[in-house]
Parts: structure tokens; sequence; C-alpha cells
């Protein structure tokens, strides 16, 4: 944690609520969880394999290099599988997916409410973030889906989401993409949980955090050939 987020934690006044203390095993907020891979028709099996669900076709992210595959993990919650668009040059938004020898969890997203607000809130907190900045993906109907992002300029440990809230007249992935899937868990771990909490609690988050060697997000998912985890 840097000396300036603990300072915020230690003595700022931002309204957190309630239920950031009351840890469930899924955090409140989540919105969704991105799955990395390098190839997008390898990660749509990979999730397959182990739920006999398969994720349907996204869209692609235009001038990010990044293409998509969602299923739904209930309500208001969805796993996304995200790769390289090879019909996009240049470097994609997460380098990382290009070198990903099986799919991994490269992060996830929170819906915090008004995200003008949000940020407002962070920025009186003096936590520093980017946003928000709007963004959209055409789907594969022609539908364009659109939101809001919000991204902390602090996340060493890539532990932290990025914040997103999405267009009153864009509907929500949860909604329509592939069903009999739920996430049954969504964890932190860190060598350092005492920290890790004070910055989720000073966001708000109320998100599981377990003692580990190593910084880790994993997720458990459930399907109908039964559950898995995956880790990041």
């Amino acid at each position: 944690m840097s000396r300036r987020m603990f300072l915020c934690v230690a003595g700022c006044t931002f309204a957190m609520p309630a239920f950031a203390w009351a840890v469930n095993d899924v955090p409140t907020s989540l919105d969704h969880i991105l799955l990395g891979c390098s190839d997008l028709d390898q990660g749509i099996a990979f999730v397959e394999e182990r739920t006999s669900i398969r994720a349907a076709f996204g869209g692609v992210h235009p001038g990010r290099g990044t293409q998509n595959a969602l299923l739904s993990l209930g309500t208001r919650r969805y796993l996304e599988i995200i790769a390289p668009d090879p019909k996009q040059s240049g470097t994609p938004q997460y380098p990382v997916i290009t070198k990903l020898i099986e799919p991994r969890l490269i992060g996830w997203a929170a819906h915090p409410g008004g995200l003008q607000s949000f940020a407002a809130k962070l920025a009186k907190s003096g936590v520093a973030a980017d946003g928000p900045t709007p963004g959209s993906r055409r789907r594969s109907d022609g539908r364009v889906l659109q939101w809001k992002a919000l991204t902390l300029k602090e996340n060493p440990a890539s532990l932290l989401p990025f914040f997103i809230e999405w267009s009153a007249d864009s509907i929500h992935p949860s909604v329509d993409s592939p069903k009999g899937c739920s996430l049954l868990r969504f964890e932190a771990a860190s060598p350092e949980t005492e920290s890790l909490s004070r910055q989720f609690a000073l966001l708000g988050l109320d998100i599981p955090i377990v003692k580990g060697e190593s910084p880790q997000l994993r997720a458990t998912i459930s399907g109908p050939k039964g559950q898995f985890t995956v880790t990041s």
C-alpha cells in the first residue's frame, strides 16, 4: 500500500456503504470478471470443457485490440473471456494476454452506482483515478453497448477492480449471454491482508480476503458439469 493510499484510509471522510464490512462470498457490486487468453476459441473451449456451457461471441473493442465472448454468471454478473483481435494491429489493451499459455484471470469490474459521483468521492479522498471514460462495443447483432469506466492509478498488485457504469439504454451482458453458470466465490489473496482489507474498505468493496504467499485473484464458477476455480 502506498503512503498516499494509507493516509486516505486512515483519515479520509469517504462515506462507505454499510455492506463494506459484511463480507459475502461474492462482492455485492461485482459486475464481471475477465478471463484472459491468447486465443478466443481456446478460451471458449476452456470454459465449455469445465461447465458444458459455451460462451457466446460478444464482439470487438475498436482501438483496443481485443475481442470477447460472454457467459452469464447470474443477475448483473458475467464472465468476459477476452483475447487479442487478430484483425486489429498494435498492442492489445491488456498486453499480458498475448503471452498466456492457458486462460487466467486478469482483472475484474465493479459497479459502484453513479460513476461521476463515485469519482468525485475518490478525488475528495485523495485517491487518484482516470475517468470516467466512455467505452463501447458493437455486438454481432449490430447493437452498440455503451458504458463509462474509471480506473485507479495505483493498483500495483492488480487486485483492485476498475469501475463501470452501463448506459441506461444498453442491455447488461448478463441478461442475454448464455446461462447455466453461477459465481460461487470471488476472493483476493495477499501476504498483506490487513493492508489490502483497508484498500478494499476505502473503495466500499466487500470482497473476501485470504492469506496467500503472493497477490492473486480467485474465482470459483459452478456449471452443469460441476465447479472449477480460475486464478490470476
